[in-house]
């Protein structure tokens, strides 16, 4: 008898759990089904390299087209779900047609949130969201970027790099305040503004409207800003929506083992969207970053496969912002004591959060061999003062 896989979701979770049940020998029919119309794609370059016309979309997929053909994946595109029956154990799509299974890999990532609605708003997660913007994003045009996280932080870079005059808006008293403790997020409010971005922190946004051929962003305390084009960057929301219906176990995100499975029988999830058991630090976790959703997706389809490896990882993710390459592992926390090596005025330094001594997150501009051990020395629950005693 063949057995069948259904994976919802064609980004990188889960094409990379098709190509690990392969690896590991699984010989079933797998189902990929992708909302989108594309070739699934890598989506960090959406907003830098084809923001900027650097790219073109053939260039930043996944896999060619022939992969899924040899390797035995139905890659079915631009197909939405409707509902999934985990007790029929059918898929079923909006067009009417069910599918069925032995086992369902939810991999549906997340959407762009959006609390409010203008014509001049634009997001920018899919190659769908890019087209627009690019071809408003020139140079003289003006641009306000409401939120300086890592998304809104690399679309703010990408557009002064083109020659747009940008205006970057956050919540926080620093930008990317989920990655960076104080000392480091000061760091960057030096590099948006030696490069020519406005940057205002501590913005708290009450509307965005239209005004004639304006945007307006007005924020509680009576400010405002313009601009014709209004990026809104504030997070991810995860797409858990077919779980939720089903009965499975949500809770930010859905709820998943440390081999992937849910609490529905036969049923998985990977990626963004899956709430995970955290193996270094203990308590649970969900990871929005390229590398977490690819090597999630990897370890997944490995149990998927009959594998019983559990999923440990030390998250590590990285951006482009102003030719710099920063790159940050594991968890840093505010709190944190904060130890620098090298240079923070040169933008070349690795600077270790250490907790009690023990090295629990990383952060680095130009020093990526170093971001690798620092993630080992993470995992391992290493204290600093002793892994440099062994370097010496």
């Amino acid at each position: 008898m063949t057995h069948r896989t259904v994976i919802v979701g064609a980004g990188i979770a889960g094409v990379s759990a098709a190509a690990a049940m392969r690896r590991s020998g699984y010989e079933g029919e797998i189902d990929l089904l992708g909302e989108e119309p594309e070739l699934p794609y890598r989506r960090p370059p959406v907003s830098k390299e084809i923001v900027r016309g650097e790219k073109t979309p053939d260039e930043i997929r996944i896999k060619k087209a022939e992969w899924y053909d040899q390797q035995s994946v139905n890659l079915r595109t631009g197909v939405t779900v409707a509902a999934i029956d985990p007790e029929a154990h059918v898929v079923r799509l909006v067009d009417g047609e069910e599918v069925g299974y032995d086992q369902l890999l939810l991999a549906t990532g997340g959407r762009a949130r959006s609390p409010w609605s203008a014509s001049g708003i634009r997001t920018l997660r899919s190659l769908a969201d890019a087209p627009q913007l690019q071809g408003e994003l020139t140079p003289g045009s003006r641009l306000v970027v409401v939120g300086a996280g890592l998304i809104g932080s690399e679309i703010a870079a990408s557009a002064r790099t083109m020659g747009c005059d940008v205006t970057l808006l956050e919540t926080a008293a620093l930008p990317l305040p989920r990655l960076l403790p104080p000392e480091l997020g000061e760091l960057y409010v030096d590099l948006h503004k030696s490069e020519g971005t406005e940057l205002h922190t501590g913005v708290e946004v009450e509307a965005i409207e239209d005004d004639g051929d304006q945007t307006v962003v007005r924020s509680t305390d009576g400010r405002t800003w313009s601009a014709p084009v209004v990026v809104v960057a504030v997070g991810m929301q995860p797409n858990v929506e077919l779980a939720e219906a089903a009965g499975i176990e949500v809770a930010d995100g859905i709820v998943v083992d440390e081999l992937g499975r849910t609490s529905a029988p036969d049923v998985f999830a990977a990626g963004d969207v899956a709430n995970q058991p955290n193996g270094v630090l203990g308590g649970r976790h969900r990871v929005e970053h390229w590398q977490g959703a690819q090597n999630h997706g990897s370890a997944v389809g490995k149990a998927m496969a009959g594998g019983q490896e559990p999923f440990v990882e030390v998250p590590w993710s990285w951006s482009d912002q102003y030719g710099h390459n920063l790159q940050v592992s594991g968890w840093p926390e505010a709190a944190h004591e904060l130890v620098v090596h090298g240079s923070l005025a040169d933008r070349d330094f690795i600077a270790y959060l250490l907790e009690d001594g023990v090295v629990r997150g990383a952060v680095g501009i130009g020093r990526p061999r170093d971001i690798r051990a620092a993630a080992a020395w993470i995992a391992a629950g290493q204290r600093l003062a002793d892994v440099l005693d062994g370097e010496a």
